[in-house]
């Protein structure tokens, strides 16, 4: 009898930094369920989005392309029609494809509802954020089936900038997983993939309560920064700054205090192990269906969170590791590596061919990403994967206009803003935390050029190798 198809379990969370697992080497966090993960799969420790906001990044992993060459740039952008997003390939190949929280390939402000492509989804319980703005909200929609509303459940400020959120049992994160369940548990006889594609830990900062409580804020790390720091660093740092002060809701960081930013961080990591919670829910319904053994489970982030390092908060047309390394751990039990750590770069674009790859679908030609699927069998050296990783920035702020592109290799990273003066080179041997901006350093301006021909290469080289059609291949 022929095997089965691999189901997919595609878990991606929302603004979450690389240093958020406990295995990983976070001992402050408690991730029990995706340290789990990573002791029963493969672990890409170099793991880099292709953008460093939503929109641009989720366009490029859905897709395996770079944001330049889908056309989703940032922000606000729609996806074009053309674009051919991984449920899409799969429901083309008999695969039944679902999704619960944010899809965010489209502009979802005032009260905007997503437009949609022919994205495949053939069950689509969309939700962009938590909060009750549009009808359309499938999350409120729930609460509202519970008999109960976001406003009486939303419980008041605790601090500035520090809220405890809606319980546990009635939380998006909760209600994500919630329909995954459902999903696993009602398509137990047929190849299948679902997104699981959270809000949290997004800010703003507003776990459960219950969550909060279990972090102590004097615990907790202060904020990687140096005094002086900004000095050497580019105008678009210096900017940030600037908005933060004058917006509504900004986070500057001279004006947070010590205290201040180590109750944030606390509540940043309750809103990660409220995550975790959930895959572990899932995870469980995989074993309890006796659908573990047949489903590729991902966990996975879009972008990071600055969290006040380096003076900043959230995220914007910036290339640290704290905005742009992201987790990344794959599992197909018998399949796939048991405990392996990958220290290679690999990009996001790499999903889509890997999926492809696992599940004997074609990798079609438009499609970018370099497979990993010889990594996460054994099959090849897992140090080795690329010699670099990209990523784009295009002009997302609303004050701003800013243009960035960013080469990473294992040693050294620049980025570029195009249309100024301006950039920055670090050594990530002598410097990792990226304080010491070499890009008018006179002894750095050799490796300055090298990096720049390479970062101009890979622009050219990530333009888009095959236009995509509108029909299947």
């Amino acid at each position: 009898m022929p095997t089965p198809p691999p189901n997919i379990l595609w878990i991606c969370s929302d603004q979450q930094r690389y240093d958020t697992i406990h295995s990983l080497g976070n001992s402050l966090i408690r991730t029990p369920n995706i340290d789990r993960m990573i002791e029963n799969g493969v672990t890409f420790t170099s793991a880099y989005c292709q953008s460093p906001v939503c929109s641009p990044s989720r366009a490029s992993f859905l897709t395996g392309r770079y944001p330049s060459t889908t056309r989703c740039r940032q922000n606000g952008q729609t996806i074009p029609a053309d674009e051919r997003l991984l449920p899409r390939i799969l429901k083309e190949n008999g695969y039944h494809c679902g999704l619960s929280g944010k899809l965010h390939l489209s502009s979802c402000s005032d009260g905007k509802v997503e437009t949609r492509i022919d994205d495949g989804y053939d069950v689509f319980h969309w939700s962009h954020h938590p909060q009750p703005d549009w009808p359309e909200n499938a999350y409120q929609q729930w609460l509202n089936s519970k008999g109960v509303t976001w406003d009486e459940l939303y419980c008041s400020s605790e601090t500035e900038h520090v809220k405890a959120g809606v319980p546990a049992e009635y939380h998006q994160t909760a209600w994500c997983a919630e329909m995954a369940i459902e999903f696993i548990q009602e398509n137990q006889h047929r190849p299948w993939m679902f997104s699981v594609n959270m809000f949290d830990p997004h800010h703003p900062f507003d776990p459960p309560l219950e969550y909060l409580q279990r972090y102590k804020p004097e615990e907790m790390p202060v904020p990687k920064f140096r005094s002086g720091e900004w000095n050497n660093k580019t105008r678009y740092q210096q900017l940030d700054h600037v908005w933060a002060h004058n917006s509504e809701g900004g986070m500057r960081v001279d004006e947070i205090t010590p205290k201040q930013s180590q109750r944030i961080t606390a509540a940043y990591y309750a809103m990660v192990e409220l995550i975790d919670d959930q895959v572990g829910r899932m995870l469980s319904t995989l074993e309890e269906t006796g659908q573990l053994e047949n489903t590729i489970v991902v966990f996975m982030s879009d972008h990071g969170e600055m969290l006040g390092d380096h003076g900043l908060y959230l995220k914007g047309p910036h290339f640290y590791e704290e905005a742009v390394h992201v987790p990344l751990v794959v599992q197909w039990p018998g399949h796939f590596e048991a405990g392996l750590r990958s220290d290679a770069l690999v990009e996001l674009v790499d999903l889509v061919p890997t999926f492809c790859d696992a599940v004997n679908v074609p990798i079609e030609p438009q499609i970018q990403g370099k497979s990993l699927c010889e990594i996460c069998t054994g099959a090849t050296d897992p140090s080795q994967h690329r010699d670099e990783v990209y990523c784009e920035y295009t002009n997302s702020w609303t004050h701003e206009r800013s243009y960035g592109t960013m080469l990473r290799t294992k040693t050294h990273k620049i980025v570029v803003y195009h249309g100024v003066d301006e950039g920055e080179l670090y050594d990530l041997i002598s410097d990792p935390d990226e304080f010491e901006n070499l890009w008018d350093d006179p002894s750095f301006q050799k490796m300055k050029s090298k990096l720049l021909k390479r970062a101009f290469d890979a622009s050219v080289f990530t333009m888009d190798p095959a236009p995509p059609r509108l029909g299947p291949f």
